[in-house]
């Protein structure tokens, strides 16, 4: 990823290479102008070269007429629900998500407080490109206030949806592990709201990472020891800029971020019924809950801005994505580590049951997920080969291609900025899932 990746919603590279200050100001004044008038709110996950870009963003955005609102660090999904706290027509988060410390990045939201879809986000593409920028006089300049308390929102909306008292009498051992980022703050005073004893690690904010960002278990080994340790009831683990959440039991074994979602859904369903919305990358673990419940389940193309639009044309209860990014519409559009940690603190305290418990009462399956080098011209026809080969499964092109068979699935994607066709297949066993992705991987191959 030596480039400059620039998606349906966001961009993100490398500080001083390939983002540089003239690319965020020439992305987010884009952005800008094609928004309604309105503030912007601007915040950023904790990393060294945020503070370096949000001072340019603010200035370019004042430079082209706009007030804009600084809320300091603060998660992503804390600045959608500011968005529409402050009756803002957008934000921009600045950060690059669980990529190393020399990456940053920009992520857009709408005045709906969520990620920008595709159709505007095309918009900006293309005004980007263009380069052209829109500098007012003096008598016109906007302004930058600061947003003392950002997280209260936030905060409240999420208390809302769960029994505090319930959670509270429990008094849950919590260790949460925010890596240095922007999901302590709010993870602190979520969980003390909720009467857990606390520990965290990484509550300082600096962007200095104390292990690799993403948090799948092979990053997590140091926490999942850590969790013992301390005597934690479960453990707590965000990406950088608190979107995403894995989740450790007491014994130190990694739940996983896909669990995340199913556990969130199984409470939800338990007291509520309504539509199920998923990206079509995520594990079947949801649909399952969705079929013992009698709930329809939407899959979605991967992406979260995807997953929203289908939740929005689905009135959905609940959905999200199986890394680890559960979306409550109660709370706001977006992926939330504050929503996962709330409810699985809920489905604990109503149940009386340890998170090692819920976890095993759901269907248990196996993904892997692997990488075939193929030139982007010979996608199609391996599409088309793998297809023909396996005759017998059910098959979806909305988002490259997805078979299904009872129990098992498999997904190709073609990369957006690599030579590259990524493969995932979840079954019953880890060698069904290897066996499936071994088949599409020779089929490709031979193309």
């Amino acid at each position: 990823m030596e480039q400059l990746i620039i998606s349906v919603s966001g961009l993100r590279g490398i500080v001083g290479s390939t983002l540089t200050l003239d690319v965020a100001i020439r992305y987010a004044t884009a952005y800008s102008a094609l928004a309604d008038p309105g503030p912007f709110v601007v915040a950023r996950d904790g990393r060294a070269s945020g503070i370096m870009l949000a001072k340019a963003i603010h200035a370019a955005l004042n430079a082209s007429g706009r007030d804009t609102i600084d809320a300091g660090v603060a998660a992503t999904p804390t600045l959608g629900v500011l968005i529409r706290e402050m009756n803002a027509a957008g934000g921009i988060q600045i950060s690059a998500s669980h990529n190393p410390p020399e990456y940053n990045g920009l992520k857009l939201f709408s005045a709906e407080g969520r990620v920008i879809p595709k159709g505007p986000g095309q918009k900006v593409r293309e005004r980007y490109d263009e380069g052209a920028t829109c500098w007012v006089g003096y008598a016109e300049l906007g302004e930058t206030s600061v947003c003392e308390d950002p997280h209260k929102p936030h905060l409240d909306a999420v208390l809302a949806t769960v029994d505090v008292d319930r959670i509270r009498a429990k008094n849950f051992n919590v260790l949460l592990d925010s890596n240095r980022a922007s999901g302590s703050i709010l993870g602190r005073r979520l969980l003390e709201a909720l009467g857990c004893q606390i520990t965290i690690l990484g509550e300082e904010p600096d962007g200095l990472f104390e292990h690799t960002a993403e948090p799948t278990a092979e990053n997590l080994d140091s926490v999942r020891e850590k969790i013992v340790e301390a005597g934690a009831g479960i453990g707590f683990c965000q990406d950088p800029d608190a979107d995403r959440l894995a989740v450790i039991d007491a014994s130190g074994r990694y739940i996983g971020e896909e669990y995340t979602l199913a556990l969130c859904v199984d409470h939800m369903l338990r007291h509520s019924q309504g539509p199920i919305v998923m990206n079509c990358a995520s594990s079947r673990m949801s649909e399952d809950l969705a079929d013992k419940y009698g709930v329809p389940l939407h899959r979605a193309a991967v992406g979260e801005a995807n997953v929203v639009d289908r939740m929005l044309e689905t009135n959905a209860l609940f959905g999200g994505e199986g890394n680890g990014g559960p979306i409550d519409p109660r709370v706001g559009l977006v992926r939330d580590s504050f929503v996962g940690m709330a409810q699985i603190l809920d489905a604990m305290s109503a149940r009386d049951m340890s998170v090692a418990d819920l976890a095993d009462e759901i269907p248990s399956y196996s993904i892997v997920k692997k990488k075939v080098d193929l030139d982007s011209e010979k996608v199609e026809a391996g599409i088309d080969a793998v297809v023909r080969h396996f005759f017998d499964a059910t098959s979806d092109r909305s988002d490259g291609l997805r078979l299904d068979w009872p129990g098992r699935w498999l997904l190709i994607r073609a990369s957006n900025t690599e030579p590259i066709v990524r493969t995932i297949a979840e079954a019953p066993t880890e060698a069904e899932a290897v066996s499936l992705c071994e088949q599409a991987k020779k089929i490709l191959m031979s193309i």
